[in-house]
C-alpha cells in the first residue's frame, strides 16, 4: 500500500510541475537529492555494519547470553510465556541492546530473528501472541542511549552540538517504553 501511496505522490508532483510550466525544477531536486540520498545510504551503511558485526562478536563471545541471564528476571517479567533459556529471549535482547545503541537499522534483522523464535512458540500461526505483541510495543518505543542514526544525520548537517539530544531522548524513549508496556499489559487483560 505504501507502494501506491509514494507512486501518487510522485505523479501527482509531477503533473502539477507541468501544469505549472516547472518541470526543470523536478530535475534539478532529482540530480541533486539522489546524490545526497546514495551519501546517506553509504553512511548508514557502514554504521549498520558495524554494530551487526559488534553484535555478532559479542554472541560468539558470549556476552550476549551474560547479559540475557542478568536481564532474565526481566525479561521473564515481560515475557512470561516465553520458556527459560529459549532462542527467542536471545534474539529479543540483542534487537533491544541493538536499538538502545542507536543502530535501529541493524536491529531490524535482530527483530526479523527475534519474530521468527516467537513464532515457533504461537500455537495459533494466523494469530500473533501476546509475546509478540509485547515485543513489537518495546521494539518501536526501544529504549535509547546513543542514538547514533540521529546523531550521524544531525552531524551531516552540521549541528555545533549533535550529542545535545541525548539525555531528553533517553527520557522521552524511557517513558514510551514504560507507558507501552503498561498499556500492552491493560490489553492482555481483555
Amino acid at each position: 500500500m505504501i507502494n501506491v501511496i509514494w507512486f501518487f505522490m510522485i505523479i501527482i508532483g509531477i503533473v502539477f510541475a507541468a501544469v505549472n510550466g516547472k518541470l526543470d525544477m523536478i530535475n534539478g531536486v532529482v540530480l541533486e537529492n539522489t546524490g545526497d540520498a546514495v551519501s546517506f545510504a553509504i553512511g548508514l551503511t557502514g554504521i549498520m555494519a558495524t554494530w551487526l558485526g559488534l553484535m555478532k562478536i559479542a554472541e560468539k563471545s558470549g556476552l550476549i547470553k551474560g547479559v540475557g541471564r542478568a536481564l532474565s528476571p526481566l525479561m521473564k517479567l515481560i515475557f512470561p510465556d516465553i520458556p527459560r533459556d529459549h532462542p527467542a529471549s536471545t534474539a529479543i535482547v540483542m534487537n533491544v541492546v541493538a536499538n538502545m545503541f542507536g543502530a535501529g537499522n541493524s536491529a531490524t534483522a535482530l527483530g526479523l530473528k527475534a519474530m521468527e523464535e516467537l513464532q515457533k512458540l504461537n500455537n495459533k500461526k494466523d494469530t500473533a501472541t501476546n509475546a509478540m505483541a509485547m515485543f513489537l510495543v518495546i521494539n518501536m518505543s526501544s529504549v535509547q542511549l546513543i542514538p547514533l542514526t540521529v546523531l550521524k544525520v544531525r552531524s551531516d548537517a552540521g549541528s555545533l552540538n549533535p550529542t545535545e539530544i541525548i539525555a531528553t531522548t533517553l527520557m522521552a524513549t524511557g517513558i514510551s517504553t514504560v507507558v507501552g508496556i503498561a498499556i500492552c499489559r491493560l490489553m492482555e487483560r481483555k
